[in-house]
């Protein structure tokens, strides 16, 4: 199990990202457009610069739901190996099954 702390920490970057999304978004489409001058798109830079870095999707950090594990994650079932295999020997998983021979 993960230190809850991570876990919390994690959980405060994703609501700042999307707290952030539209903002972030809206001044990276400034900074991209080649039509706009310069010194707009610099204030646009430095307003970009100015907002939290946890902002940044970037800074999310994918962890198990079931652990917390942030390591050995599987994007499709959102668990780490481990959790994966003691939940699939279970039969909690469905699909999943331990091959034996």
């Amino acid at each position: 199990m993960a230190k809850t702390s991570a876990i919390e920490k994690n959980k405060r970057r994703r609501k700042t990202v999307a707290d952030h999304a539209a903002k972030r978004a809206a001044l990276k489409a400034i900074i991209m457009n080649q039509d706009l001058p310069i010194e707009d798109r610099f204030k646009a830079t430095l307003k970009l610069a100015s907002l939290p870095r946890n902002g940044s999707k970037t800074r999310i950090r994918n962890r198990c739901e079931v652990t917390g594990r942030p390591r050995a994650f599987y994007r499709k079932l959102k668990m780490s190996r481990i959790a994966l295999r003691e939940l699939g020997n279970l039969g909690k998983v469905p699909g999943i099954v331990k091959s034996s021979w």
